[in-house]
């Protein structure tokens, strides 16, 4: 399918690792020029160097903070400037701590909130001015699934993702008649670093080791199967692209019809 991305300018956060540099490298493979974002300057580089590598496309690597406002305005303007505006925003950065209740602190909690949940805010905030004076623009927010399907496991990730589909709803209102779409798109298990790190953690709380957390993730899903970063940005860039002009203001999971609960037992 034909996306008739090519030539389109996208800012894409959490771009150096997992989810976000799939959809980086997918966006640039279609013919968009791409600014990534990550807190490290070194892996943001190495990414940047081996997407334009592939696919010929202008990469620019910006290494920022998504919680911090100052470094967010800071990142998105030279992004303007590097690339000539931003017709597409992909939000991935950020992660949030899983644990029991009884475990989480306070710092964990804001943690979650002021990166997966604030994060998302301040970069749409910073971008949004730049798409109503262009008169259009697709954003699109990677959000969790336990946004959608809560988790006793995933408290303080479900609270952030639960408060980003919110915001989303809000502002396709907003700004769906400025010619702006806004969509989310909700994965569940993704195979990558982060979720290794994941199952871990999960493994612990749980009194199992890692292999009997992954088989109860898998378990967990329909399908039988843990989604991969491509799966994920493929959706991504058909949401961004002038092929899904009517799909506005949704949450699409990619999940595999995952049931958190059993995941749990």
């Amino acid at each position: 399918m034909e996306l008739n991305l090519a030539g389109k300018k996208a800012f894409v956060t959490g771009g150096s690792k997992g989810i976000g540099r799939a959809v980086a490298l997918q966006l640039a493979r279609e013919g968009v020029d791409v600014a990534i974002t990550a807190r490290g300057a070194a892996d943001l580089e190495i990414t940047a160097k081996e997407i334009a590598t592939e696919t010929g496309r202008k990469i620019v690597p910006l290494a920022g903070d998504m919680s911090s406002t100052e470094d967010v305005n800071r990142c998105v303007a030279e992004a303007v400037e590097a690339l000539g505006g931003v017709d597409i925003l992909v939000t991935c950065a950020g992660s949030s701590p899983g644990g029991l209740l009884e475990e989480l602190t306070d710092e964990q909690w804001m943690q979650s909130l002021g990166l997966k949940f604030l994060g998302y805010v301040r970069t749409v905030r910073a971008v949004v001015p730049h798409m109503v004076e262009a008169g259009s623009g697709a954003i699109v927010l990677v959000v969790g699934n336990d946004g959608l399907k809560p988790s006793f496991w995933e408290m303080t990730a479900g609270a952030a993702n639960a408060a980003d589909l919110n915001f989303a709803s809000s502002i396709a209102d907003q700004y769906g008649p400025k010619g702006i779409r806004v969509n989310t798109v909700n994965p569940g298990p993704v195979d990558t670093d982060r979720w290794d790190t994941l199952e871990k953690a999960f493994a612990r709380d749980m009194g199992v080791d890692q292999a009997e957390a992954r088989r109860r993730a898998e378990a967990s899903i329909p399908v039988g199967k843990i989604t991969q970063p491509e799966e994920v940005a493929a959706l991504v860039a058909f949401l961004a692209s002038d092929v899904a002009p009517t799909i506005h203001g949704a949450h699409i999971p990619i999940d595999g019809g995952q049931r958190k609960p059993l995941m749990e037992r």
